[in-house]
């Protein structure tokens, strides 16, 4: 059984309860963070920074959330979600961490502006300035899809995970969004996974 902490309703969660979702694992997700709390010190034995997620499977402690995704892959779905191929891997880590460095420093203050802070609190020039970085940036990836059903090739990777997650995000934030067709066709073919819909197409908040 493994264990994740983490509310179902941040964004590095939900690439965890997705990734366990598709390999069929046995789990138990508890609430903590944000009005859930529980980051205390017996927490922080776990992850000294205080985030969320963490995941504990027989005996082993693993935080931030790529890294989960990328072990849960490795262990438990060779030839699913981790490709034994080391070129293919190498693509799908490519991927998963530009989510992490290009895509979610722009995603974060749109969200955060737009979903959690009262309209007139918000800083309308940051959050013009967030989106249009974003645009441009997810342009790149719907290039990249262009020729392809996944972001790795023809199936669903590891890869798909954090960045499915995200542009998910993306699209459900009330904003003007340019056409990006390849980018959401893919997230089209993820919508059509029960597991995507079940962790990940939930109201944001």
């Amino acid at each position: 059984m493994i264990r994740i902490w983490g509310r179902k309703n941040s964004l590095n969660v939900q690439k965890v309860m997705w990734t366990v979702a598709e390999l069929g694992l046995a789990h138990e997700r508890l609430d903590v963070g944000g009005p859930f709390g529980g980051l205390d010190a017996a927490y922080r034995e776990k992850n000294p920074n205080g985030l969320i997620p963490v995941i504990e499977d027989r005996g082993t402690v693993i935080w931030e959330s790529n890294a989960i995704v990328r072990y849960l892959a490795a262990r438990w779905g060779q030839g699913l979600l981790w490709d034994s191929d080391p070129a293919r891997r190498a693509l799908a880590d490519q991927w998963m961490d530009w989510q992490q460095t290009i895509v979610q420093p722009s995603l974060s203050p749109l969200f955060l502006g737009l979903i959690r802070t009262p309209e007139a609190q918000r800083d309308q020039v940051a959050l013009q300035a967030a989106a249009a970085r974003l645009h441009e940036v997810l342009a790149l990836l719907d290039a990249h899809l262009r020729e392809r059903t996944f972001i790795a090739g023809d199936e669903l990777t590891m890869a798909d995970i954090p960045l499915g997650a995200a542009v998910n995000r993306y699209l459900h934030l009330p904003i003007e969004r340019p056409a990006l067709p390849s980018l959401q066709a893919w997230h089209e073919r993820l919508v059509a996974r029960a597991c995507f819909r079940s962790h990940v197409m939930i109201p944001l908040s």
